[in-house]
């Protein structure tokens, strides 16, 4: 089977900070706003190359403040999101979600249907808001309509590489394997704390986000 990084995530506080913020800091701009009602969350969205050449793209995604809570935690942990705008989270496209349910941690979440408009795909979200180790591992998507990114704004971005630090960095591995281990552009490191940096290629140069 075919697993790809299917988009990056950048956590927002305040939607509007969030693409600003990325927005200068890559020297791009971010397609219209889109919101997501199942989740009480908005994004905006940018074309990003992976390293063999095909599309992927970057996400900034905040709560949106004119939506009902859900009566269960939004992804990525945005609920208890604080701080400058970062990068949370990644997202690995699956051919089949059953198969990569089954083949994930055993607290990656539940697989949901959403729609938005003319896109169609299914997720697996984790009832806590947080995926496995403390975030790192990804979320994973199975696509029932194409993909956001021929509609995008395509401003030559392109992504480079992802470092992913967590103390239980050998744990990491291990549960990535059915997933990257063809994802030569992905690094695990051991650290004392979570996190993940992306480089990523701009029209000025090579950016690190984190």
């Amino acid at each position: 089977m075919t697993y790809r990084i299917d988009h990056l995530v950048i956590s927002a506080s305040d939607l509007e900070q969030g693409k600003d913020a990325m927005e200068a800091l890559l020297d791009v701009e971010f397609g219209p706003r889109g919101v997501h009602k199942d989740m009480g969350t908005e994004n905006v969205l940018v074309a990003m190359a992976r390293p063999d050449g095909s599309d992927a793209y970057l996400e900034v995604i905040a709560p949106d403040p004119a939506a009902r809570r859900p009566d269960f935690p939004r992804w990525f942990d945005l609920d208890n999101f604080g701080g400058p705008p970062r990068l949370t989270n990644w997202v690995v496209s699956c051919p089949d979600l059953e198969d990569a349910w089954e083949l994930a941690p055993a607290d990656v979440g539940r697989i949901m249907s959403f729609q938005r408009g003319d896109y169609a795909w299914r997720m697996i979200v984790p009832e806590s808001g947080v995926l496995p180790f403390d975030n790192c591992f990804p979320a994973l998507i199975e696509w029932h309509s194409p993909r956001p990114v021929p509609g995008l704004p395509d401003p030559g971005l392109a992504l480079r590489r992802l470092k992913i630090t967590h103390p239980e960095a050998e744990e990491l591995r291990e549960a990535l394997a059915p997933f990257v281990s063809a994802m030569e552009n992905v690094r695990i490191v051991q650290a004392d704390t979570p996190g993940m940096t992306a480089e990523i290629g701009t029209p000025s140069g090579e950016i690190w986000i984190a």
